[in-house]
């Protein structure tokens, strides 16, 4: 079956899935919407983790290893920089900051972020459609034992260790959806939206966050499906179960499905857990959700697909 499919994605694990997409469809069969809300300026230049983490994945860049940036990556920048006493709390390699340093002065000459990042696509490549949520700034930010901190300061420079008690996501109340997106999710062969197992609170509701989005998502004529980011309880990757536990919620895959229940027509769960219990009456599906190599990403995107073609039907177009 063909047709168009929207990914919302945050970084690593998100990121693995979307590549998974990019290969099981056809080109230009797939727009990845992506999390904005970890862009900060470090050293002057514009960052935005997410979508790098995405474009590097669909351009079989990212470095296997580390997870994030780029595959061979040098360090001779940063090395100089510790030199000059300068802040290295934030590695930029020497690959990836040619992103960050293009990405900034193309924004300095006028271009919109989606432009960039469009640009930077074709250069490499892609054939896909990879957005961020909004052209306009939204930051996360969280309320933790130590104060408010802003999100790289809590998740690099303090690697996830401060306790976190609320989350906050500054600017996205004026925020407007960026305007592809919102095409994407009206198109007529629209075949499924995938809920990729990025972090449910720092990766998703930042793009949930953006006046109309959540909207458009449940008026939208394909199925909506979430992927769990925990597997036994944990998250390969990231803070997810950390934060839950500090915020009251139980630790499950259950649970991620109940944040999901008013959103999503399916989860989708790991097949080494126990069904999910109390999801919300969110139906609910398994399939092998880890994602070891690129074959398990590609399973999984069929898988998806599959069960999208099966067309459930929860929430109301």
């Amino acid at each position: 079956m063909s047709g168009h499919v929207i990914a919302l994605s945050g970084g690593v694990g998100g990121a693995k899935l979307a590549h998974g997409l990019y290969l099981a469809l056809g080109a230009g069969e797939l727009t990845v919407i992506a999390n904005t809300g970890d862009d900060f300026r470090h050293l002057g230049l514009h960052v935005s983790p997410d979508i790098d983490s995405i474009v590097y994945a669909l351009a079989e860049l990212s470095d296997p290893v580390r997870g994030w940036g780029r595959r061979d990556e040098t360090w001779n920048f940063m090395e100089a920089l510790c030199g000059l006493g300068g802040e290295t709390w934030f590695a930029l390699g020497d690959g990836d900051l040619a992103m960050h340093v293009e990405r900034s002065r193309r924004l300095a000459s006028g271009e919109t972020l989606s432009g960039v990042t469009g640009a930077i696509c074709g250069a490499l490549g892609i054939h896909a459609s990879i957005l961020p949520m909004s052209e306009d700034a939204v930051r996360t930010r969280l309320r933790t034992d130590e104060g408010w901190l802003e999100f790289q300061d809590y998740f690099v420079r303090r690697r996830c260790e401060p306790e976190v008690r609320e989350y906050a996501f500054e600017g996205a109340m004026q925020a407007r959806m960026q305007p592809q997106a919102l095409a994407a999710l009206e198109r007529a062969d629209l075949r499924a939206v995938i809920v990729c197992p990025s972090n449910p609170f720092l990766s998703i509701d930042p793009i949930l966050a953006v006046p109309g989005m959540r909207d458009a998502i449940v008026r939208c004529a394909a199925p909506v499906i979430a992927v769990t980011p925990l597997i036994g309880g944990r998250a390969l990757k990231g803070p997810a179960a950390k934060i839950m536990q500090e915020l009251g919620f139980e630790v499950g895959a259950g649970a991620v499905a109940r944040h999901y229940a008013d959103l999503i027509d399916l989860f989708v769960y790991d097949e080494s857990d126990a069904p999910p219990t109390r999801a919300a009456d969110v139906p609910v599906a398994a399939a092998h959700t880890l994602m070891n190599c690129t074959a398990d990403r590609v399973n999984l995107a069929r898988r998806l697909l599959a069960l999208a073609d099966e067309r459930p039907t929860v929430h109301t177009p």
